[in-house]
Formats: structure tokens, sequence, C-alpha cells
């Protein structure tokens, strides 16, 4: 007598692992009936917090200046160096479309959450426009749709040092997330440095809503045609092959507390981070065209300009007093575990309880690359 496969049975595993996964949520977790009611509320009352926070620009160099300063080009030289002796970077993913190209690697650190490296090569590009378009937050809300606010508190005419204020819209479970971000530009040659991490601003209050981002650290070079970043990988060229400095390279290095379970995220992020990817590229052509057109400098891209200068013999001195970090070759498949439990029933409970979490940064490419994971999981039984 033949009996039922558990693979006929998935619909009803999901029902199970939603219903004991909703029963198990934490206790701090309010409804989803609760978040519903509540989000157009919060959604009115976002523009009134916006302008109770808002400040006049400042061209004080005065109270910023070492907000961000010589310890952070010299952390981020050495990880572009591969050199700040931090755990071995693990690659993720290789990808291409027919004007860009992504690599992508993480590591896990000790005493944080994950840290990401990537590497993206755009074509047709030069580093200086790809300077202005990162740095140019009023244009970035035609491409960067969770960008819901944007002001700059502090710019400094000398440095360039910036003090920005961000609010990022996050979907209905989440409450919106604000950040409070230093950031500064360091030129070498034509490959520029650029530091953007979470710094304190007594001035600013914080509240309920939207939850702060403490720690964030997102920082990146962008250097111009046939370019060394990986000592698995070889050079980095343009696509065409012809030996012009056509294409541009930006190498990020990015970490923040999402405020949910680390593994949660890094399978998120795995699935979704393409997908976010992609969507730049669509607004760097935009930004081109409209540069070519003669759109004037916005305030923040203007700011981009004004640049520390280091020079060749400073960047090799770090390299030489830093210590040697490794890049590890791609993971092999993951294998199949625990095969006499249904993963559905996992997967239903791991959704209720992933979506269910509000204590920290919950991005698109987290939620949907969850989602996206599960997915194929359930078609693989």
């Amino acid at each position: 007598m033949a009996l039922f496969p558990f693979e006929t049975l998935g619909p009803v595993w999901i029902v199970v692992g939603i219903i004991i996964g909703w029963i198990w949520r934490p206790n701090w977790i309010n409804s989803i009936k609760n978040q519903l009611h509540n989000y157009c509320i919060i959604s009115e009352n976002n523009k009134g917090e916006q302008q109770s926070t808002a400040t006049s620009d400042s061209d004080d160099c005065s109270s910023n200046h070492d907000s961000v300063g010589d310890d952070d080009i010299k952390h981020l030289c050495k990880l572009v160096e591969i050199k700040d002796g931090g755990p071995a970077w693990i690659h993720m993913m290789n990808r291409s479309t027919t004007n860009m190209t992504y690599q992508a690697w993480r590591r896990d650190s000790p005493n944080g959450p994950p840290q990401y490296r990537s590497s993206t090569i755009f074509e047709d590009a030069t580093p200086e426009l790809m300077r202005d378009f990162f740095w140019d937050d009023e244009f970035r809300a035609h491409w960067d749709h969770m960008l819901l606010y944007s002001n700059t508190f502090q710019a400094c005419p000398t440095t360039g040092t910036m003090v920005v204020h961000w609010i990022r819209k996050f979907p209905f479970f989440c409450s919106d997330r604000e950040y409070l971000i230093g950031r500064r530009i360091w030129e070498s040659g034509r490959s520029y440095y650029c530091v953007t991490k979470g710094v304190p601003y007594p001035s600013v209050q914080r509240r309920s809503k939207p939850r702060r981002v403490d720690l964030y650290y997102s920082s990146w070079c962008i250097r111009a045609g046939i370019i060394w970043f990986s000592v698995l990988h070889g050079p980095a060229k343009s696509k065409r092959g012809d030996g012009q400095l056509t294409a541009c390279e930006i190498l990020l290095f990015h970490h923040e507390d999402m405020g949910i379970p680390w593994e949660i995220a890094k399978i998120g992020i795995r699935q979704g981070m393409w997908g976010a990817v992609k969507m730049i590229e669509p607004g760097l052509r935009a930004y081109q065209k409209a540069r070519l057109s003669g759109a004037s400098l916005s305030r923040s891209a203007f700011m981009a300009h004004i640049n520390t200068k280091i020079n060749a013999d400073y960047l090799r001195s770090m390299e030489m007093s830093s210590e040697s970090s490794e890049v590890e070759p791609p993971e092999s498949p993951e294998k199949p575990k625990g095969r006499n439990i249904s993963k559905l029933l996992v997967v239903g409970g791991a959704v209720v309880l992933a979506c269910s979490l509000d204590r920290g940064l919950l991005t698109k490419a987290v939620i949907f690359g969850v989602a996206r994971r599960f997915v194929k999981i359930g078609r693989r039984l």
C-alpha cells in the first residue's frame, strides 16, 4: 500500500508552519493588524516629524570636521587593498548585463553584523560621473524609491565633509528608518575614496518612529580603466576588451545593524542583492543623460567636487603597514539536510518570524530575497 509523500502535503505544511511561527513570535512584536491600522497614521505624521528635525545648511567646518577623518580613509584604503587583517572574504555571486558586471563577497564579523564587499563595473562611465551620481541626494529620489526624505545638516566648503539626514521608507510591517550620515571624499589621481558612515548628531532628537539606525558603514572606491581588484579574479577590464579606459569600477564595502537574526538577513541579501543592483544602472543612465543635456549640479553633487587630495605614496604606505586578508574561492552549493522534517514547515514559520521582526533595517532586498529563496526551496521539494 503506497503512502502519500510529504511533497503532496506542501500547502498543509505551509499553513501549519505559519500557525506555529505566529504562535511562537516574540512578545514584543505587535500584531500585523495593528501595523496595518497604524501605517497610514505613521506615514501622515512623517512629514511633520521631518520638518521638526530639518535644519538649515551650515557652512561652518568647526563642528563637523572630525566626523569623518584620517582614520576613516586609512581603514578604507586597507579594505580596498585587502590589507585590513579581517576574516577571509567568501565569494557569493558573479552576474552581468550588457553594460554592467557585478561580483560580491561576504565575511562574518566576530563582533558585528555580516560585512559585504562588491565590485561593480559600469561601461561608458567616468569616475567623476559616478562620484557625483552616488553623492547626489536630490537626484537619488528618482531612482532610489526607498529614500523618503533627505536633508543636508552641515557642509564644509574646505574639506567637503557633510552631515546628512536620511529617512528611508520600508514595507508596511516595518517602521521607516532614520540615518544620520557623515561623509567625505578623498582623491588620488582619478580614483575617489568615498566614506559614508553613521555619526552622532545630538541636536536631532531620537524618536520611536522612524527608528534610527546607529551602526551604518557604506564606503566605496571609484576608479577607471583596467584595474586590479582581486587576488583571485585578476584585472577588472571592460567587457569590450579594447584596452580603452571606458569602464569604471565601484568597489563597495557595506555593513549595518539590521536588527534581525543575521542568518535570516544573509539569506535575503544573497537572493535579493542582484535585483537591487540592477536597478542602479537605469538611474545612472538617466543621470548621465541629464548631465549631457546641461542640467545644473545640485548642492550635494557640487559638494562631491570638494575632495581631499592624497598621493600614491600615502596609499602605498597604507599597504605596506597593513596585515593581509584573504579572498576564498566560491562556496560549494549547500547540501540539503534534515529531510525527515518537512522544509515547508520551517519555511512557514520563518516567513512569519522574518516579516514580524521590526528591530532594525529590513530592506526590500532582504524581504523579497527571503521570499524568493523560500519559493525556490518549495520547488525543489
